[in-house]
């Protein structure tokens, strides 16, 4: 059974997504993710300033089985990228919601956040 958390939101594409007190949303790929895409070898991440849509391809995880994109899961800026993930992409596997994290948003519009799935939606739609 894959973890899924309370307290963070999802997308249907299994990008997770963290509101933090500053107003910035923390984004990464959930633990069903990892899981289906099996060890990672190589993560490409955005650059810091870029502009996203929502919905927007902002990343790339690849995998010995396959690449992904990962989606961007409301409009804003990137402000900070985790880089440790660049240099050991397994952290993804072993701490998706921990120290796997990927990249920070400001958010466009901070209202986005809460139109993503709750933790609930999220388990019902795996």
């Amino acid at each position: 059974m894959s973890d899924v958390r309370s307290g963070l939101r999802y997308m249907k594409s299994h990008e997770w997504a963290r509101l933090e007190a500053d107003g910035t949303v923390v984004v990464g790929i959930s633990d069903h993710a990892q899981s289906a895409l099996g060890e990672l070898v190589f993560v490409e991440l955005p650059a810091v300033g870029k502009q996203l849509a929502a919905g927007a391809a902002a990343a790339v995880v690849e995998s010995v089985k396959a690449a992904s994109d990962v989606y961007a899961p409301i409009a804003g800026t990137v402000v900070e990228i985790n880089g440790a993930v660049s240099d050991s992409p397994e952290t993804i596997n072993s701490a998706p919601y921990d120290g796997g994290w990927m990249f920070k948003l400001k958010p466009a519009n901070p209202t986005d956040f809460d139109g993503l799935l709750d933790s609930t939606a999220y388990e019902a739609q795996l």
